[in-house]
């Protein structure tokens, strides 16, 4: 089975920056979207960023201005870039792909925000 490999997290102080990238094991095809996800200490996963395959794109309100989600075709691979980070950001954050018939999880990337 075809796994997400997430890469790119770590520790930084506030007002840094990170960029996380996700890569499927092997090819992925009809693909309608790719996301971002992230799960604070204690607290229910939830939503980040969004790019669809005609690279239309949503943020969650927190991450408007500091966030960046792109993508490329190749698998394809989709990154976010984090910039301005805060302590509030500190998540597990895990990538998600959605086909048109199934869906898939990476194992998640631990990104930690010091004060």
């Amino acid at each position: 089975q075809v796994q997400l490999l997430e890469s790119g997290g770590g520790e930084v102080g506030a007002g840094g920056s990170l960029r996380l990238s996700c890569a499927p094991s092997d090819r992925l095809d009809n693909i309608n979207f790719m996301a971002w996800y992230r799960q604070p200490p204690g607290q229910q996963r939830e939503f980040v960023a969004l790019i669809g395959n005609m690279n239309n794109i949503n943020y969650a309100d927190s991450v408007k201005g500091r966030f960046t989600i792109s993508r490329d075709n190749d698998k394809p691979t989709v990154y976010l870039q984090m910039d301005n980070l805060k302590p509030e950001d500190t998540a597990t954050y895990f990538c998600r792909v959605v086909m048109s018939s199934y869906g898939l999880w990476g194992q998640g990337t631990q990104v930690t925000v010091s004060s």
